[in-house]
């Protein structure tokens, strides 16, 4: 048996694999702290101990309740596969289905410890972004897809694979929702404790729903921001011997780096976490890295006299890099930064998201789990140091915007000095990037636009760079386009070329660009028909961050330029992943949570396959187009459907409607129902497309007491 093959085999029960436990040579999540009572742990140990039969119960229990004490959270650790995890060639995944393969494509470049942040916890990015919220559901999710028929769809609740479900070929292989907690209990606090009880999960943008390639994604929209950034605030197009000052090296902001050098800039990036500093040195995304404060002020006076094109990594706080350039500003009255911003993760301040300047890295990441209110308190005094030393250089000169990751947000809480005057609730001091620098773009139509060749071939990558660069000059050649979105399309050109000489590749095959709805129609449906004429090999996976046009509503972010009182209102982004499900997407998602926090945002994504077929292409124009406008449908829409759904085809779709109450059953079900257990069971011999995960129920409650009583 092959090890793809051995790994869509299921939950192995008999023999239990080994418990290696959390592997010492790899970066692992913060501890979590959810302050959960003695009857929330109870349900969160008889909610782990679900996904297997009771007679492993006494084995497993004391693992889990040892996981749940000592991180926080129950990740499973024994059941995480001994595998190169690795996006692996379309073709070698043991499907029944083209679609099923390309999404467990996608599911393990997530996880690939190259393009992963902590890949044993499943987390991609952002420090809590989840891909699953433990093994179990990897494993199960990936049997199912390896299952999964053109007439089935895989339903996941926060991370959980509910089981397989009738319906139409044209419906979506996937539907992913993650983190839909009722409002009035959309809390971190509840969240922590949610998470700790294994019922929901942050899925962050990408993570959650199996799209995300790697920093790649965040480099091409920093170059354009960086880029914007300086045609605005310093009226230029060449940023050389420009400082831009800023921090974070993670999985996102580990992006920083390439784009500065990209750009040409001086970028200068704050990392407290040597492991993450020194992976992106090794991949050559910095170019130096220090931890001295003098030689790192040195080395920026050098570059920015010399006007030469530096990434430098200092290893240490950002707030001691921000009153360190302070100082030097009072000493000699020389401004050596012209753009800064942050990356640090404030969605997730006080659980590893943010460190306080007051801690090293060891001693912080020991005291947000031991004190956390006093971590906590930490944490907002050095957010109130840090924005005091950007606002005194700001008074000089200094151009700041928020990155959209909540540092203002949090900033404000902390009671720091970010108020605007006049301003509204949705604006402070200094910009979002979006309501200055991005906002116009999205305006415009313009968005991360991203394909995935599942070959894993570059040679493909090649190919569709290929047919992207002529797709978008076409494009900028047509009389009747603006100056300003000729300059978008330029902007992307320059960016794929630059892609190629940067090696940005890290997992997939992929590449990301801005493009408008006109340029990702035309992009698509190129590079469908390159693969019906055998010039791309494989399958290629369309997608986009949901951090665009109209997948995302973000008040402190996407949508933090709409000014009618509508900021605050999600309906764009349900409609947005509700219309591409019946438009012709592959897979789709829905999100609570994403760059800014959890209860900040709700966001909605997609994944498409192009097949080569005329299908695909059908699929490409009705859903690309609605995607991006999120309400004007275009002709291609209405033949589509006069052709697709005829009589016999409605009565089939009757047939599917009516077993649509399944799935609330199957959800009974599995929180432990008795009645629902048995209706599922029997649904299950009626209907031979219907396979509903079912729970194994704790037969002796005493084991739970007493292992906790330990």
């Amino acid at each position: 048996m092959s090890c793809l093959q051995e790994l869509c085999s299921g939950l192995p029960f008999y023999p239990l694999p080994p418990n290696r436990g959390r592997a010492s040579d790899m970066p692992h999540a913060p501890i979590r702290t959810p302050h959960l009572t003695p009857q929330e742990q109870k349900v969160a140990l008889r909610n782990a101990l679900r996904y297997f039969p009771s007679d492993l119960h006494n084995i497993l229990l004391p693992e889990f309740a040892n996981e749940l004490r000592e991180f926080g959270h129950i990740y499973m650790y024994r059941f995480c596969p001994q595998i190169d995890m690795r996006a692996y060639p379309i073709t070698q995944y043991p499907c029944k289905t083209k679609a099923a393969a390309a999404i467990m494509h996608m599911i393990m470049n997530n996880l690939d410890p190259r393009v992963a942040q902590f890949p044993q916890e499943l987390v991609t990015y952002g420090g809590n972004g989840q891909v699953f919220s433990n093994w179990a559901q990897f494993r199960l999710a990936m049997h199912y897809l390896s299952e999964m028929t053109e007439e089935q769809t895989l339903v996941m609740y926060s991370g959980h694979p509910q089981g397989l479900f009738p319906s139409p070929r044209s419906a979506p292989r996937v539907v992913i929702t993650n983190g839909m907690v009722i409002p009035n209990y959309s809390s971190k606090d509840e969240y922590e404790k949610m998470f700790a009880m294994g019922v929901t999960m942050y899925g962050q943008m990408t993570a959650g729903s199996y799209c995300y390639i790697g920093p790649q994604g965040i480099v091409h929209g920093t170059v354009l921001t960086v880029l914007n950034a300086g045609r605005r605030y310093l009226g230029l197009d060449n940023l050389s011997g420009k400082v831009f000052v800023t921090s974070g090296l993670g999985g996102m902001s580990g992006a920083q780096a390439k784009a500065a050098a990209i750009i040409g800039c001086v970028g200068v990036i704050a990392e407290v976490d040597k492991t993450a500093l020194n992976k992106r040195h090794q991949q050559s995304w910095l170019m130096q890295i220090t931890d001295n404060l003098d030689e790192c002020v040195a080395q920026i006076r050098e570059a920015r006299r010399k006007k030469t094109a530096l990434s430098l990594g200092y290893h240490g706080n950002v707030v001691d890099l921000w009153e360190r350039l302070v100082e030097e500003y009072e000493l000699t009255g020389e401004l050596l930064v012209d753009l800064g911003s942050d990356q640090t993760s404030c969605h997730n301040p006080f659980s590893g998201g943010y460190y306080p300047a007051q801690l090293t890295f060891e001693a912080a990441n020991q005291m947000m789990h031991t004190d956390p209110k006093g971590f906590r308190k930490l944490v907002q005094e050095s957010l109130k140091r840090q924005v005091n030393a950007i606002n005194k250089l700001s008074e000089k000169g200094m151009f700041f915007w928020d990155y959209g990751n909540a540092f203002l947000l949090e900033a404000k809480r902390a009671g720091a000095d970010v108020e605007k005057a006049g301003g509204g609730t949705l604006e402070f001091k200094f910009p979002s990037y979006v309501q200055h620098i991005m906002g116009d773009i999205f305006s415009l139509g313009f968005g991360p636009f991203r394909w995935i060749c599942t070959s894993a071939d570059p040679s493909d990558l090649v190919e569709t760079d290929t047919i992207a660069t002529s797709v978008l000059e076409d494009i900028a050649n047509e009389e009747e386009t603006s100056s300003f979105v000729k300059q978008q399309y330029s902007d992307n050109i320059h960016w794929i070329r630059e892609a190629a000489k940067h090696n940005m590749v890290v997992g997939s095959q992929a590449r990301i660009l801005y493009s408008d709805q006109k340029g990702r129609v035309k992009i698509a449906v190129a590079i469908n028909r390159a693969i019906a004429a055998g010039k791309i090999k494989a399958p290629v996976v369309i997608s986009r961050d949901h951090h665009d046009v109209s997948g995302t509503d973000s008040p402190y972010r996407e949508t933090s330029n709409i000014y009618d009182g509508s900021a605050f209102c999600a309906d764009m982004a349900v409609q947005n992943f509700v219309g591409d499900s019946f438009r012709g997407a592959t897979w789709v998602s829905l999100h609570n949570g994403g760059g800014v926090g959890w209860g900040e945002v709700i966001n909605g994504g997609f994944g498409l396959v192009l097949d080569g077929s005329t299908d695909a292409e059908e699929r490409a124009k009705m859903m690309l187009n609605w995607d991006v406008s999120n309400g004007l449908i275009n002709v291609h829409t209405q033949k589509y459907y006069e052709g697709t759904f005829d009589t016999e085809s409605h009565k089939q779709i009757l047939k599917w409607m009516e077993k649509a109450s399944v799935k609330e059953v199957a959800r009974r079900c599995w929180s432990g129902n008795h009645k629902a257990y048995e209706a599922i069971c029997r649904m299950m011999k009626e209907h031979s497309g219907l396979r509903i995960t079912l729970p194994h129920c704790v037969e002796d409650e005493q084991i739970l007491d007493k292992e906790l009583q330990n």
